[in-house]
C-alpha cells in the first residue's frame, strides 16, 4: 500500500507491506506547498512544479503505476484558492489524484499511526499528542480509546513567511495562547491526567536526531521512534542552529527547513509549557503512516 502526504512544507511517501505492516520504502522531499500563499492566498506555479516534480522523483524510485495509491493533502490545500486547478493539474501530470481532509481527518489518522508505533514500542499509557506542521498545529488528547482533538492555524512555513524575526513569530505564537490554553485546560480536565506528551512532525524528529548526533542524511526514523526530548534538550539543540551559519544548518535539518524549524521549536516549547510537561517522546511515524496503515485494514 502506498501513501501520499502532500503538507505545507514537505510532499511524505511511505509504502507498507499490508501482511507484515512493515515499512518497505520511505522518502520525504521539501516542496513549500505553502510557499507565498500568506500573501496570495494562492499555490504558486513554482510550488505546483515542485509537488510534481517531486511525486515523479519518487515514481523513478518506486513503481507507482502498478500499486495501490491513496493520496491525501492538508492545510495549504485547504486554504489555497485555487486549490481545485491545482489538483488538476497534479492529477493530469502524475496520475495521482489528491485528496483534501480536514483537521479532524488529519488528526485522527495521524493518532492511529502513532498509536501503532507506541504500541510497537510496548508504550500503552495515555497521552497529549501535537503534530506541528507547515500550515497548522494539531492538539489530540488520547485516553482508554477516546480522543479529542483540534487543529489551530498555526504553520512553521505560514508563520516564518509572515514575520521577519524570530521575536515577532515568538510573540504571535503567544498571542494565539488563549485558544491553544483554553483548549489544553477544558479538555485536561474532561481527561484528567496524562501520562506523557507525544511529538510528532519535522520539528521534534529533528530535535531528537540532532541529539542523537544524526544529520538530515543519515537521519534514521527508527532510531527516532521512542526518544525523549526535554525542554533542556530543545534549548540546547535551538541554540545549536541559531550559531549555525547557513550551509551548516541546512546540512543538519535539510535544504528548504533551515529557516523553518526555529519557528517549529517556539511552537513546541510553548505548548508543552502550556501543557505543564517538561518532556516529550517523539515519533517520526504520522499522516501518511496513517493512511497506510487504514487503507490496509480495507484489503
Amino acid at each position: 500500500m502506498i501513501a501520499f502526504d502532500l503538507g505545507s512544507n514537505t510532499l511524505r511517501c511511505v509504502v507498507i507491506d499490508c501482511v507484515t505492516l512493515e515499512i518497505i520504502f520511505e522518502d520525504s522531499i521539501i516542496v513549500k506547498s505553502a510557499d507565498g500563499i500568506a500573501k496570495s492566498g494562492n499555490i504558486s506555479d513554482d510550488a505546483i512544479k515542485r509537488i510534481i516534480d517531486a511525486i515523479l522523483l519518487i515514481g523513478s524510485k518506486y513503481d507507482l503505476v502498478n500499486n495501490k495509491i491513496k493520496a491525501v493533502t492538508t492545510e495549504a490545500l485547504r486554504r489555497a484558492k485555487n486549490a481545485s486547478e491545482v489538483l488538476e493539474t497534479i492529477e493530469n501530470q502524475t496520475g495521482i489524484k489528491f485528496e483534501v481532509i480536514d483537521g479532524d481527518e488529519e488528526a485522527r489518522l495521524t493518532l492511529f499511526a502513532v498509536k501503532y508505533r507506541l504500541n510497537t514500542l510496548g508504550i500503552k499509557k495515555s497521552f497529549m499528542l501535537v503534530d506541528i506542521g507547515g500550515g497548522s498545529t494539531e492538539i489530540i488528547f488520547y485516553s482508554d480509546n477516546n480522543y479529542i482533538s483540534k487543529s489551530f492555524p498555526l504553520g512553521i512555513v505560514t508563520l516564518t513567511q509572515k514575520y521577519d524575526s524570530l521575536d515577532e513569530i515568538n510573540y504571535e505564537i503567544n498571542q494565539d495562547k488563549v485558544s491553544m490554553v483554553d483548549f489544553i485546560k477544558s479538555t485536561k480536565e474532561t481527561f484528567g491526567s496524562l501520562d506523557i506528551f507525544v511529538a510528532t512532525a519535522g520539528t521534534p524528529t529533528t530535535i531528537a536526531a540532532m541529539k542523537l548526533g544524526m544529520s538530515y542524511e543519515s537521519y534514521d526514523s527508527k532510531k527516532i521512534n521512542g526518544v525523549t526530548i526535554t525542554i533542556d534538550d530543545i534549548d540546547v539543540e535551538f541554540n545549536k542552529l541559531l550559531s549555525m551559519d547557513e550551509k551548516t544548518r541546512k546540512k543538519s535539518v535539510g535544504v528548504g527547513r533551515e529557516d523553518l524549524i526555529t519557528t517549529g521549536v517556539l511552537i513546541l516549547k510553548f505548548i508543552l509549557k502550556s501543557a505543564g510537561f517538561k518532556e516529550c517522546i517523539v515519533i517520526d511515524d504520522g499522516l501518511r503512516e496513517g493512511v497506510a496503515l487504514e487503507e490496509c485494514q480495507k484489503v
